[in-house]
């Protein structure tokens, strides 16, 4: 892969509205550039027979069962409403 370019660092950071002096898109030539290099590295290991991974640590959802169990009284969850009617919770219109 090509080495990133100052101009290249100065675009990234025009499009991310950040100001930065050309002494900072020196050192952030040369730092990116070191990142990269070192991702590319990456590349020359053999990973034929390696399972892809989404995350490094054997994860799983731990949830709990649903279980249909009573819901609230409406009434009492209504007395918690500032303003209802016709038995459901009020709120202000947000369309014309």
């Amino acid at each position: 892969m090509a080495q990133i370019t100052k101009d290249q660092v100065k675009h990234v950071a025009n499009l991310a509205r950040l100001s930065i002096t050309e002494e900072d898109a020196e050192m952030l030539t040369q730092q990116l550039g070191a990142i990269i290099n070192f991702a590319e590295q990456l590349n020359e290991l053999d990973t034929e027979g390696v399972k892809p991974t989404t995350h490094v640590l054997d994860v799983k959802n731990v949830m709990r069962e649903d279980v249909v169990k009573e819901s609230l009284p409406r009434e009492d969850v209504l007395k918690n409403a500032p303003d209802h009617q016709d038995g459901q919770v009020k709120v202000p219109s947000i369309l014309e």
